[in-house]
């Protein structure tokens, strides 16, 4: 009974906190292979574009990434398909001198959150898909094992 009692309240503090957040998701990438056909989508709806945003990266990878940094492309597409936006970013997942893990790690995984948009506003109220690709050229890229995204409001209360 004490344990059901625990339970529900971890769950409590831990659902029951508001966040930021209006939109987090990560896809998984099939035995860590990340293919340049694969291009993960991700669809969400923007209520207020009064109100600024900041949009991140979503990324886990495995000690064994053979590089320092990734390169991705991203598109955002309004609800029409119209493509607001395309840019290539470059992630720096490793010190590049020292080759020390960047994100938090917990044995051979790295989880990271690269800042991708800050106070941004939508033009307005409605669906937006965000899709990345990976822009190493090497197919398939290996040891990406999730990409995503997480939309916050900047303003939240509580």
């Amino acid at each position: 009974m004490k344990r059901l009692g625990l339970v529900l309240l971890v769950a409590l503090l831990a659902f029951g906190c508001d966040t930021k957040a209006v939109y987090s998701e990560y896809t998984d990438i099939e035995d860590g292979k990340w293919y340049i056909k694969n291009a993960p989508s991700f669809t969400f709806e923007i209520k207020d574009a009064t109100e600024p945003y900041n949009i991140y990266y979503n990324l886990r990878n495995s000690l064994s990434y053979g590089y320092y940094n990734l390169y991705l492309t991203r598109y955002l597409r309004d609800e029409r398909g119209k493509e607001i936006e395309s840019r290539l970013d470059e992630l720096i997942l490793m010190d590049p001198k020292t080759g020390k893990p960047n994100g938090d790690g917990l044995g051979d995984l790295f989880d990271h959150k690269f800042l991708i948009k800050r106070n941004y506003r939508f033009p307005k109220p409605g669906k937006y898909t965000m899709q990345i690709r990976q822009y190493m050229r090497q197919d398939p890229l290996a040891n990406i094992l999730s990409v995503g995204i997480t939309v916050e409001r900047v303003n939240a209360t509580n």
